[in-house]
């Protein structure tokens, strides 16, 4: 008499097991929640963070950037998390239909970051103004503009 209740417990469990996994796989790389301070471009296909939405903080999940672009002003740095147990290499540039192409915009710090998983790393300080692009060499399309005001 008492596996049925265990026997319902375990099938509660691997249910909603299964309904998490699907909700994982079924969110679109580059989104984020509602509550961020995010704004999209009137083509919906980038989002930006600025500094007065809690820091100039960027969070990377498996394979993007959550945001596409983000503005600071000149001399302040920003913070990259690598919310997941996946490696990163950022460097300056950028993924240009499925190429990368290596480069640094006049003013741009030099960026070359490795990050293993989990972890979180400063760039900067950014002392010029401008639009400067830095990429992840490992996964392709994974692109993050900074703007400098």
């Amino acid at each position: 008499m008492e596996q049925k209740p265990l026997r319902l417990l375990w099938l509660v469990l691997t249910a909603l097991a299964l309904v998490s996994l699907l909700l994982v796989a079924c969110t679109r790389p580059g989104t984020t929640s509602s509550t961020a301070a995010n704004a999209s471009s009137s083509s919906g296909s980038s989002s930006s963070a600025s500094s007065a939405s809690g820091g100039n903080t960027v969070k990377m999940d498996a394979t993007n950037f959550e945001v596409s672009s983000i503005t600071i002003q000149k001399g302040e740095s920003i913070t990259l998390v690598d919310t997941v147990a996946v490696p990163h290499i950022i460097q300056n540039g950028s993924w240009v239909n499925g190429t990368a192409k290596p480069a640094i915009e006049p003013g741009a710090p030099k960026v070359d970051v490795q990050f293993s998983g989990n972890d979180t790393k400063q760039i900067g300080p950014f002392t010029t103004a401008g639009t400067f692009k830095l990429y992840c060499t490992i996964h392709q399309g994974m692109n993050l503009t900074v703007i400098v005001k």
